[in-house]
């Protein structure tokens, strides 16, 4: 096993010492804390009591179905406005791309109150859907909204660089071969986007579970219907019960890492199949 290569950065000891605190300060420590207090502070009758009440387990439902539809939204509608961004020209173009990242820049709050101010009942969009008894607010269609809105950013910007470095002469030669478009891309482009679409995806999925700020606004918060994870972790804070909301922010943890795990495994293993590596 090689643990070290050549490099312009000399220094493999100091550098790798100081990631690994980095590391270990910012990210390891918290999450120690996080499960030490809830280990000294409650039995494993009351943290299983807090984790299955109905409330809860309802909230996990939520957040986690919601940030999956919503990143596979994103991955989807995100791939083809990396395409269009990329591909193409057009007056405005400079225009739309720095408009992905809005969200980015938006407090989360703003963007909540923006997203209740078109999707609500008397909203832009909202009131022309009244009628026809189509509700995209306070509920988890709005749950869904919010998150997507959030999350868009993170597929497209993964792909630019991606979309950017493919290789015309490839789909030339696919084309000269006797090729359609939807075999020069299904067959030549997309196997070497996969990587970058299971990036996109678990960037916007992992947002999505830990996301309050622009959902709470748009999902009104309703028990056993739209209330995520991270306001029962807030109750629970209201309420000083700092064990209950330990218990329920590391069942977060575990679910999230084990996700996470199995989406970089997923991305390993494309990157293995067109021949590339992360290394």
């Amino acid at each position: 096993m090689r643990f070290s290569s050549y490099s312009v950065l000399p220094g493999l000891g100091t550098t790798l010492g100081f990631s690994l605190l980095y590391l270990g300060l910012l990210v390891l420590l918290p999450i120690a804390a996080l499960l030490l207090f809830a280990v000294n502070h409650m039995s494993a009758a009351e943290f299983w009591q807090v984790i299955s009440s109905p409330r809860v387990l309802a909230s996990f439902r939520l957040s986690f179905v919601a940030a999956l539809v919503a990143a596979l939204l994103n991955t989807l509608f995100g791939l083809i406005l990396a395409w269009v961004l990329v591909r193409y020209r057009f007056p405005g173009r400079r225009l739309v791309d720095a408009l992905i990242d809005l969200p980015f820049a938006m407090p989360t709050a703003v963007s909540g109150i923006a997203l209740c101010a078109i999707f609500a009942p008397n909203g832009w969009i909202g009131q022309l859907l009244a009628p026809l008894d189509i509700t995209l607010a306070y509920n988890p269609a709005g749950v869904v909204i919010a998150l997507t809105f959030i999350g868009l950013p993170f597929v497209v910007r993964t792909l630019q660089p991606v979309l950017r470095e493919a290789e015309a002469e490839q789909e030339e030669a696919a084309a000269s071969l006797g090729a359609d478009r939807w075999q020069t891309f299904l067959r030549v482009l997309l196997p070497t986007l996969v990587p970058a679409l299971i990036t996109g995806f678990a960037l916007a999925f992992a947002r999505g579970v830990g996301e309050y700020g622009s959902v709470i606004f748009i999902a009104g918060n309703l028990p056993m219907v739209s209330e995520i994870a991270p306001l029962m972790i807030m109750s629970h804070l209201e309420e000083y019960d700092y064990a209950g909301a330990s218990a329920i922010a590391l069942v977060m943890l575990l679910i999230s890492f084990v996700m996470l795990l199995l989406i970089n495994q997923l991305q390993a293993w494309s990157w293995a199949r067109i021949g590339g590596s992360r290394a």
